[in-house]
Formats: structure tokens, sequence, C-alpha cells
């Protein structure tokens, strides 16, 4: 049987098919272009070359990923800041902008001005749209659509049957956009301005991290050159944690945003050693800085020799004074160590050149950058501002009682001086077993001698578990920039975990950064977020529980098993059903947990590891869930993932983190008794 000519459905496939036809054609043109006669040399051929290159790929059409999810007509035409000619036109809402051979769209990026009802407009806020239509795909098949009649006062407001099927649609592989299901509270956030941070505090679940994937892409859409120019950098905590998020910049078609954890921007030194506790909190607390601070410029000592300089048959006298007013003042005016130091000598032989001229000469620039370089000026300046090494600083620091004590005087007490002092001194840079907390160290010593390069906008996901030292790191890195800063203090997992927001803000360098709290939970099942917040009053009293929105309330279940042939037996429970599975445990069981998956034949990956069709299992460290969604999680033993943390409160968090891992399902099997704040 023929479909009719009038079928919603099959005119909604017409367009979609013209769009990737134009998609086709558009990337076509681009790959057409001849830029043999457009380069005026080989340097600027390469650059042009790699910027089509990179046009390429971002307008590749991937096969399962939908062109647009929506529809929006207008009742009247949008104000002309949002579209031309827009008079109760029809928009397709999709991933990127795709124009016919005319030029006239064909479908809209989701960023645009014009596309911001699909998220916002509202039967109480319509926003002058009269029909706002979801589509639903199987693949990259569109098989269904959904309309909203947002200007009819007789159609009462519903919730969205795609909309929810989206949300909870199982995964397989790595985290996706969220460009179908942005919500108005989370849109909000993702379109506020450049020159602003803001800070995400969101439970399990709510999108924080979609949201500040998204912003970027937003920002990159909003402000392409000035961040072209500037550069933009997201930060996670972990690798498996970047691996995860790596694909969903670029399906938005976003392809220069740098991904790094913490470890890397402070990789001056090689990590060869760990810290206990005590030392890491003490190494990571702000007051570092001033110690650093003091032990760099000790090393600037007053002149009490004068500087001669001998020029042919004359000789010209700075006198020891003179210098000591030259060097205070460099040390009043607080630039950094590095750029005094170079300044220091221009500023001798500029009280050389005055001299000159009193005496009748005419000494151009060029004399005073020769008087610079005089071998008595470079002796001068060697002796009273010297040049310092940054890890050679910390390594004296944390090797030498006598100096650490001298300049942690009424900064660190004698306990958390023993603290930090290494057991045995290292001989030299490369031999000390440095810590990660030593890097930071370095870092901030790095930047009091020369000038950290600033970022356009820098995404700091997972920041509740950074110490003060590390917020200034990535502080550092966008002082002249704007951050997103994503996280959830409730799963702060570090003895050196931010207590508030507004003190981690003000270790950053952004206290006046706007903090917007996201409740509403979108990813973990109703049953699944209830139990795991019976752990909130334990671990952070004063945060909102987070409220599931799906309708669906997930697969729920507490076992109580035997041992680990149980706890496969669960595993192959959760494969039976469509979608990914984590097996989360303690660390300290990880090893026993493989060798029984291995026995029984089933195979599983490590985090960061991309799921299969054919192997959806991941066996997953505690210590490295955070961050990670699967469709199904299978948590062993509570009480050992609690045991296995230095505290208690660190243990529950580290659990609350484990326990809202799922988004279909989870299943927690135990041998040992439930942790009693669980009830």
């Amino acid at each position: 049987m023929s479909t009719p000519v009038d079928d919603p459905l099959s005119r909604e496939r017409s367009h979609l098919a013209a769009s990737r036809s134009a998609l086709r054609a558009m990337r076509e043109d681009v790959e057409a272009l001849d830029i043999s006669d457009v380069t005026a040399n080989w340097v600027n051929a390469e650059v042009l070359a790699r910027q089509i290159e990179e046009r390429i790929k971002a307008l590749a059409d991937l096969s399962e990923t939908p062109l647009f999810f929506g529809r929006l007509d207008y009742l009247h035409a949008p104000g002309a800041e949002e579209a031309e000619g827009a008079e109760g036109e029809r928009f397709y809402i999709g991933r990127r902008h795709v124009h016919d051979h005319d030029g006239d769209p064909m479908v809209i990026d989701w960023r645009a001005p014009v596309s911001q009802p699909f998220y916002r407009a509202s039967k109480k806020d319509p926003m002058d749209i009269a029909l706002r239509r979801r589509f639903g795909y199987t693949g990259g098949d569109l098989t269904a659509y959904e309309d909203e009649h947002l200007s009819d006062p007789g159609e009462a407001a519903r919730t969205s049957k795609l909309l929810q099927q989206e949300i909870e649609r199982p995964r397989v592989g790595p985290m996706r956009d969220i460009v179908a299901t942005i919500q108005p509270e989370q849109d909000e956030i993702v379109r506020s301005g450049l020159s602003g941070t803001v800070c995400v505090q969101g439970g399990p679940g709510t999108g924080k991290t979609a949201v500040g994937l998204h912003r970027v892409a937003y920002l990159l859409y909003a402000h392409r050159e000035r961040l072209a120019r500037t550069g933009t950098l997201v930060i996670g905590p972990n690798r498996s944690f970047l691996h995860y998020i790596e694909q969903v910049l670029p399906a938005l078609g976003e392809l220069t945003v740098q991904q790094a954890t913490v470890e890397d921007l402070v990789a001056h030194v090689e990590i060869k050693g760990t810290d206990d506790a005590t030392a890491a909190v003490v190494k990571g607390d702000a007051r570092m800085a001033q110690v650093l601070r003091r032990a760099l410029y000790s090393h600037v000592t007053m002149p009490t020799e004068p500087v001669v300089v001998v020029r042919g048959s004359r000789r010209w006298r700075v006198a020891a004074y003179e210098l000591e007013e030259i060097v205070r003042e460099l040390l009043d005016r607080d630039i950094r160590y590095g750029a005094a130091r170079e300044a220091l000598p221009q500023r001798i032989a500029h009280a050389v050149l005055v001299q000159m001229e009193r005496s009748g000469e005419a000494p151009d620039d060029r004399v005073q950058d020769a008087v610079a370089r005089n071998s008595a000026v470079k002796a001068a300046v060697k002796a009273v501002w010297p040049a310092v090494d940054p890890a050679k600083l910390v390594l004296r620091l944390l090797s030498d009682a006598d100096f650490l004590a001298e300049h942690a005087a009424g900064i660190l007490d004698e306990e958390e001086q023993k603290a930090v002092l290494w057991a045995r001194p290292a001989r030299s840079v490369k031999s000390a077993k440095w810590s990660a907390a030593d890097a930071v160290l370095i870092d901030e010593a790095t930047d009091l001698i020369q000038r950290t390069h600033s970022l356009g906008h820098v995404v700091l996901d997972e920041a509740q578990d950074l110490s003060p030292m590390q917020y200034r790191a990535v502080g550092r890195r966008c002082t002249t920039g704007s951050a997103t800063v994503l996280g959830d203090l409730a799963q702060g997992t570090t003895p050196w975990a931010t207590r508030s927001w507004q003190e981690a803000l003000a270790h950053l360098g952004k206290a006046d950064a706007m903090v917007e709290e996201l409740t509403a939970g979108f990813r973990v099942p109703t049953d699944v977020i209830t139990y795991a917040s019976r752990l909130l009053p334990h671990i952070a009293p004063g945060l909102t529980p987070v409220v599931s929105i799906r309708e669906n309330p997930g697969h729920f279940e507490v076992r109580e098993v035997t041992g680990t042939a149980d706890v496969v037996g669960a595993c192959r429970a959760a494969l039976r059903n469509e979608g990914s599975t984590g097996l989360i445990a303690a660390d300290a069981r990880i090893p026993e947990l493989a060798a029984a998956l291995a026995e029984a034949g089933i195979p599983y990956l490590g985090p960061g590891e991309e799921t299969t069709r054919e192997t959806r299992l991941t066996l997953v460290p505690a210590s490295l869930a955070k961050g990670l969604e699967y469709d199904y999680v299978v948590l062993d033993e509570p009480r050992a993932v609690v045991d296995g943390e230095p505290d208690e409160r660190t243990g529950l968090r580290r659990l609350y983190v484990a326990l809202t891992r799922a988004v279909s399902g989870l299943t927690v099997t135990h041998a040992a008794p439930l942790p009693p704040q669980l009830g």
C-alpha cells in the first residue's frame, strides 16, 4: 500500500533526505576548493589546508545521528536580530546549520537565537511559537513525531513521550550530546555569556557535565573568532572520564577544544611518588602559595657595591644606594620575579644613560641595550636578582627543614612543616620522587617567575575534588578569560574536597561567579536516587536532594549474596537488558571479581575503554567511577567501598558516587552488612 502524499511523516522524511543531500553538497563544495592561487607561501597554504580539512570533518554526516530533531513553526516574524525574513516561518532545529544551493537554511543550528524557543517555550510562555514538533528516530531513520500546539489555549500541557524516551534510551559507547533534550533551566546556563564565570552545582543525573560541554559549543558558535584566538580547554578528573566525553563536542561540529587533566596542566616533572593524606592536605592548602612567594623573593638581596660600567675611555658609576632604589621599586611594583629580573639591567642602564646625557652625550636606545648587556651590569643582576629554577626552589623547601621553617614561619605550624618535609631529601630534581601535589607547587612557583598563558574559556568538571592549590593552577589558565565550573559537593572524595563553592571560586580567582543549582534528575531512576539520597544528611547536609523527573522508576534491588558467583550472576542478568552494564566495586575487590568474570567466560572492559555491542560490561574500581554512566549497574559490597577510604565521610561520599551511576537499573549485592547510613 503506497503512502499518501500528504502524510506528515512522509514529508518530514523527504525533508531529512533533502537535508542530507544538501549537507553532502556543502561538503563536496569544500573538498573541491582549489587554494593553489590564493596562498602567498607554503605556511599560508598549510594553515588554509588545515582549516579546510577541519571544515570537511565538521560537515561529516553521521549515519546514526539525526540531522534535525525538532521543528518550530512561528506565528510571526522573530526579531530582526534573530533571523532575517522569518515571517511566520518554519525552522528545523539540528546539530549544525545546513543550507541548500541557494543558501536558504534547511536546518538551523541549535545554538542560533531563533532555535531558543525549542528549549524555552511553554504553554505559559509560548514565545510566539504556534507548533513545536519533536522527532523520534531509530538509528538514523525518522520513525515518529510529536506535536505541541503552544499557542492553542484549548490544548493542555503534557509531558513529551519522545523526550522521555530519548532521555531514557539505553546507551552503548561514550557519552553523547543532549541537544534534543536540553531543559529550560539547562538552556539558561548553556546560553550564558562569555564574559562571566558560571558554577553549576548539580547532583547525579542532572546533566551538569553535558551542560558544561554544550556551553562550550554555544560559546564557540557565538564568539568563534575571539575563542579561535584565545583557545578553549575542558579539564576532567582522569583519562577515563575524558575518553568518555571526548565525542560530544566533535558530534556538534566542534573539533578545536583541548582536553586535559589537572595533572597534564602541571606536568613540569615526572610523578614518581605519593603523599599521605596529611601531607597532601597541607601541600594543597592555599597558604603554600605565600610560603613559595617568600622563598622565591628571599633570593633578592640588596646591593652593597656600586656598578661601574666602562665604555671606551669613560667610566660610569651607579652607586649602591641608587641600585637599592631600583630594586625596591621593582619589588614594590609586584610584577613577576622573572619579569622584574629582565627589567633590572635596563633600569641600571637607564641610570647610566642619565649620567651620559648630563655630561653632554646623546645616547640612544642602542646604547642603553649595550650597557644592559655589559658584563658589570650582568654580574650585578646575577648577584642581586639571581635566576631561580622553580623545581629546584620546591625541592629545597621540601628537603631543607631550616629553609622551610624560615619561609613558613607564621604560616605553617611545626606539625604542618614536618608533614610536608621529605624523610629522605632528594639529591636532584631528576631523582626526586615527586608527588602530584608537588607538581602543583612547582606550577605555582613557575607562575610566580613567569606568567602562565591564559585561555579564553576553561571548563572544569568534577571540581569538588580539587585542592585550593589546584584551583589556583586552573585559575592561572583563565585569568583573562572565563570558566564553567561543574561539580557536586556531595561527591567530594578527596581529603581536601571543596567545602563551599564560594571558597573554591575565590581560590580560582573568580569570586564573582554566578552559582547555579540543578536539582532535576534526568538520568538516574527515581528508586535509585531516592535510595542514594539516604546518605546526603551524613555527607552534605545542606544540599537539596535530586528529584528524578523520569516517569520510569527503573529497576532497583538490594540482594544479599554468599560469594562472587552470585555477583557474576547479577552481571549476567543485567546483560540480558539492552545497553551497557557497569560492575562497580571497591578497588581492593577488583582482582577477585576480574578472576571470577574470566572464569565465567564473561568478557569485560576497563574504565575508558569503549563498549561495543559484543562487550557491554565494564569492571570499574570505585575510585574511577565518578562522572561515568551505565544503563545497568551492579554495585558490589557497599561496606568495602566505604572502608576503602581513609575516613568514613569520604567513604560514604564514594559510595554515593557508586550508587548513582545507573541510568536504568541498579542491583546492590552484599555479603557483609550494609552501612547503617543506608537504613
